[in-house]
């Protein structure tokens, strides 16, 4: 192990501060290979991409639009299995003292138990997972 690499348990807390999201709860997902966060209010136009994450009925919800000229449309399966069109961006994130620049697909995650997905990418040669640290996040 790495001497920077640290152990984390299957969920975690995320900062975002471009979108003013802190402590923000975060399923660590070592069978996905990306990333992904609830995300609303997404438009493009002229080569830009709007949109505020998460969403109004979430209570870490800031409104806060984020603008960007770098994204890309990749087509995801969703836990359904159904083919679905999604934008991939690249955010910064603060997550275990460690500030990390990953990508993450924008999804409609209102009716997950986590607004945030952490997939191996962002996981590779930073953390290692150990479930046995796990603790409930969710209040409700």
């Amino acid at each position: 192990m790495a001497k920077d690499t640290k152990v984390i348990g299957s969920t975690v807390t995320i900062n975002i501060p471009v979108g003013d999201i802190y402590n923000l709860p975060a399923k660590v997902d070592t069978g996905a290979d990306s990333s992904s966060i609830w995300a609303s209010k997404i438009t493009e136009k002229d080569g830009t991409l709007q949109f505020a994450l998460l969403g109004p009925s979430s209570d870490q919800y800031s409104g806060k639009v984020v603008k960007t000229n770098e994204y890309s449309k990749i087509i995801v399966y969703n836990s359904f299995g159904t083919k679905e069109v999604r934008y991939k961006v690249t955010l910064t994130v603060n997550l275990e003292g460690k500030k990390i620049r990953a990508k993450f697909s924008l999804a409609n995650r209102k009716l997950k138990s986590y607004p945030a997905l952490i997939g191996r990418r962002l996981l590779h040669r930073r953390f290692i997972v150990d479930v046995s640290k796990t603790s409930n996040l969710l209040t409700s």
